[in-house]
């Protein structure tokens, strides 16, 4: 295994972290409709558990409402169930074959406990970069035990891989922010 290999199988999986992190968070509800929002929730099809968008239409109507058209006319109330039973928070109203989700107006206190939860993904990101690091360390310092590279060679690639590790950190802080700045926005 080369230094090269190393340092660009952190950085990928660095970037699948940070990804994830923004997958994560998107599944965060900050008071506007996004269609993303129902990405996770999952509808009983005929024994299967699939995604909501393979069974409807999800589309925003307004900046707090969400339109849910099902493709099958039968389909509108396990929907309707399956918006209910998810973690969101969210009571939708069924017209007929359409389902309306209106998103509910966030309070003080539950933006300042979303604002406590994207933190928490944000330093679950970090870790995760962190370990990278170490791992990709750790397979310098093999390489180094087995004098299949010089000292010089480990120094350079672990100031590579910290520098990278540093511009992930400060990734995931810029991306914490952005999104705090969007729940507390009222």
């Amino acid at each position: 295994m080369s230094i090269t290999s190393i340092t660009a199988s952190a950085e990928s999986r660095m970037n699948k972290s940070i990804e994830s992190l923004k997958t994560n968070l998107s599944k965060i509800r900050t008071g506007r409709a996004h269609a993303g929002i129902l990405d996770h929730v999952s509808v009983d099809y005929y024994g299967s558990l699939v995604p909501i968008s393979q069974v409807a239409n999800v589309s925003v109507v307004d900046a707090r409402t969400l339109s849910v058209q099902p493709w099958e006319k039968n389909m509108a109330g396990p929907i309707d169930k399956a918006i209910r039973e998810s973690d969101l928070g969210l009571n939708p109203i069924t017209l007929g074959e359409s389902i309306r989700v209106p998103m509910p107006a966030l309070t003080e206190e539950r933006r300042r406990d979303l604002t406590k939860v994207v933190r928490a993904e944000g330093e679950d990101a970090k870790v995760a970069i962190r370990n990278l690091r170490r791992d990709s360390n750790d397979t310098l310092k093999k390489l180094l035990k087995d004098k299949e590279i010089s000292e010089d060679d480990d120094r350079r690639a672990q100031d590579v891989i910290q520098k990278m590790t540093d511009k992930y950190v400060g990734e995931i802080d810029k991306i914490i922010s952005e999104k705090e700045a969007e729940i507390m926005k009222v």
